[in-house]
């Protein structure tokens, strides 16, 4: 019950936080948003997944800008399942095999282990693929990412595409992080001010998180921007204050 108060009592100060926090970022000048948003028309990994190269060059804008090398394998896959129309299916099948990683030790061993020749696992993912009936797309994604050694980063690479798939969908995801499961009418009262903030045309996609080290209090993720006001933050803040007694007036 006192779990449930402290969540009660921290939630119109995450509602008013996030409300007076600026947004002003997400209206930015077209210059802003063309460097946030880059335009890809030659990019040659993603031509690697195409299979129809007699057809006109389609231009993609990729929603996000992703760094590292996971973040350009997961770009040059949205590039390729876009022009192939097919981000649903290839999202499907990139989401199944990271499974098939977790649920299968071996497997997971298989694509971590690069004394393994470059052709044996190519032939290996390219009967895996054949047999899931994966797309093209997915197919010759997989066959780069073996030729290439990067199976090992199958998982981060998915973590980054489904990032892309999120924002193409105008999906927005918060992660709210409390003691114990947030009670459906916070939740809801929670998601309503982020979709306020948001914006029409996008939709609040809300995961929560258990963490019992954060004592109480609740901590929000969302748009790149984190609101922390567990018991645990201000307990350190506190404690540093504490030991600065001229800024006692400050708490």
């Amino acid at each position: 019950m006192a779990f449930a108060n402290r969540i009660r009592s921290s939630l119109p100060l995450v509602t008013k936080i996030l409300k007076s926090d600026s947004l002003s970022a997400a209206h930015g000048s077209s210059a802003q948003r063309s460097v946030l948003c880059p335009t890809f028309t030659n990019s040659e990994l993603s031509k690697n997944f195409s299979t129809a190269p007699g057809k006109k060059e389609v231009k993609v804008k990729v929603p996000l800008v992703l760094f590292g090398g996971s973040g350009n394998y997961a770009s040059a896959l949205y590039i390729a399942a876009v022009k192939a129309n097919a981000l649903e299916k290839v999202e499907s099948e990139i989401l199944d095999i990271v499974e098939s990683t977790k649920r299968s030790p071996t497997f997971s061993q298989f694509t971590k282990d690069l004394s393994v020749p470059a052709d044996t696992r190519v032939k290996a993912i390219s009967d895996i693929s054949t047999q899931a009936k994966f797309s093209d797309v997915t197919k010759n994604f997989l066959v780069i990412l073996s030729q290439n050694g990067r199976l090992k980063n199958l998982e981060t690479i998915a973590k980054r595409f489904v990032e892309l798939t999120m924002a193409h969908k105008g999906e927005v995801k918060a992660i709210v992080t409390s003691v114990i499961p947030l009670p459906a009418v916070e939740e809801k009262e929670l998601k309503e001010t982020l979709q306020e903030l948001i914006g029409q045309g996008k939709k609040v996609i809300l995961e929560q998180k258990i963490d019992p080290s954060i004592l109480g209090g609740l901590v929000v993720e969302f748009d790149k921007k984190v609101f922390d006001m567990s018991i645990k933050t201000r307990a350190r803040q506190m404690e540093r204050y504490l030991r600065e007694p001229a800024n006692l007036d400050s708490l």
